[in-house]
């Protein structure tokens, strides 16, 4: 079985793969391979472990036919036509879970950075700027007691409610598509609808899987019906919010502060009018970098790829109907 990876993962993956006798073709630069590339080198090959969110539409599965099935090295899968994978038969494998803590503490971070303004005085200092004391200047908003409103209440946004709870006492409400009853049990979560969530969360805290009828949801018009000394947190897709908007919001006093892991687009431009707000602290998707997530991720993929070697059930499979 020949496999694919287009961009070098933790050694605990590849050691996992090549145990079982499975011939690797590693891209082992930080080249980013054109479509056309990408796509020639699938096409001589029987699976691929894919890093990063390659689009997965349509073309590419009718170009790809000898594809057996396909490894994340993500939780996300919005980037691939899981319909076209259905009619085809191919499984999608991703690494869920594993990451959960990780991202979770990101936002944690995030939220902290902005209540604080961290990243502007931190740029204060570089910039010469500290000065004497000023017993009015640049003051941040403490988060003890305040209310959490978390979009998306799954695996992440539960780590993310129990640090919040832990730390700082905070209420949880939340918005699902489904009730999140264990939330509810151990953190007293509150299930509420989105106007709801809008209007009393202090901080607002994306951890939802992003489709395309969620694009943009947080735009001028969230923005507006969200509190003036409210947060943002979005670490989930930059494309969950309208990057104009947000900036709008954040200078004309809509909203108070913002914190971004993602970006809309994503890289983002070092030239981009985000970086230069004081209440705004954004981060180069950096959720799950640490030497224990990416090895577990690392580890779930190599497993994915092993089931389809062996004929078997992948392990951490988004579409379990093609199996069917």
């Amino acid at each position: 079985m020949n496999v694919f990876i287009n961009k070098n993962i933790p050694e605990a993956g590849i050691l996992l793969l090549q145990e079982k006798g499975i011939n690797l073709t590693i891209n082992p630069t930080e080249k980013i391979l054109s479509r056309n590339e990408f796509i020639a080198i699938c096409k001589k090959n029987d699976a691929l472990l894919n890093v990063g969110t390659n689009n997965f539409d349509e073309d590419f599965f009718e170009q790809c036919p000898n594809l057996k099935g396909i490894a994340l090295f993500s939780v996300g899968f919005d980037y691939v036509n899981i319909p076209s994978a259905n009619s085809r038969k191919i499984p999608i494998g991703n690494t869920p879970d594993v990451l959960s803590r990780a991202t979770s503490d990101i936002a944690f971070l995030l939220i902290q950075s902005v209540a604080r303004k961290s990243f502007f005085n931190h740029k204060r200092i570089l910039d010469g700027k500290w000065g004497s004391f000023d017993a009015l200047a640049n003051l941040g908003q403490e988060l003890y007691g305040k209310t959490l409103g978390i979009f998306g209440l799954g695996r992440i946004g539960f780590e993310m409610a129990k640090k919040c709870k832990a730390a700082f006492g905070m209420n949880i409400i939340y918005h699902n598509r489904s009730r999140n009853e264990n939330a509810e049990k151990e953190l007293n979560a509150k299930f509420v609808d989105f106007e709801t969530l809008l209007a009393e969360s202090d901080i607002l805290s994306i951890h939802s899987n992003y489709s395309a009828e969620n694009n943009e949801l947080f735009n001028k018009n969230t923005f507006a019906k969200m509190k003036s000394n409210s947060i943002f947190i979005n670490t989930a897709r930059g494309k969950f919010h309208n990057e104009e908007d947000l900036f709008y919001a954040l200078t004309n006093n809509i909203i108070w502060g913002a914190g971004l892991d993602v970006t809309n687009p994503e890289p983002m431009l070092q030239n981009n009018p985000l970086l230069s707000l004081p209440n705004c602290c954004i981060l180069p998707h950096i959720g799950s970098a640490t030497y224990e997530a990416r090895n577990a991720m690392a580890v779930c993929a190599a497993q994915n790829i092993i089931a389809l070697f062996e004929n078997k059930k992948m392990p951490f499979c988004v579409n379990e109907e093609v199996y069917n």
